[in-house]
């Protein structure tokens, strides 16, 4: 138990990032799996429409410290791999 009264409000504050954190990732999961089920399915016009959504929600995780910016860059990258491939296929 902490004791200070800065050792409190550190508590205090790290209780609402880790919730703040805990919901960005969830948000960013989400998305991730909308994408790959649109994936799939095969409609690549569905797979563009989230992965815009996810790549957007990706890099804004990433540039606020919740998610490293190089991992967030990763995952877009290997989301727009898949995408292309599924482009790729139906021409």
């Amino acid at each position: 138990m902490a004791h200070s009264l800065s050792a409190q409000k550190r508590v205090r504050q790290n209780r609402k990032r880790r919730i703040i954190n805990r919901s960005r990732k969830s948000n960013v999961k989400a998305q991730v799996k909308s994408f790959l089920t649109a994936v799939e399915k095969g409609d690549a016009e569905a797979a563009q429409k989230h992965f815009q959504i996810a790549q957007k929600k990706l890099a804004q995780t990433g540039s606020t410290g919740t998610m490293h910016k190089k991992t967030a860059s990763r995952k877009i990258s290997k989301l727009a791999k898949k995408l292309n491939t599924l482009k790729a296929k139906q021409s």
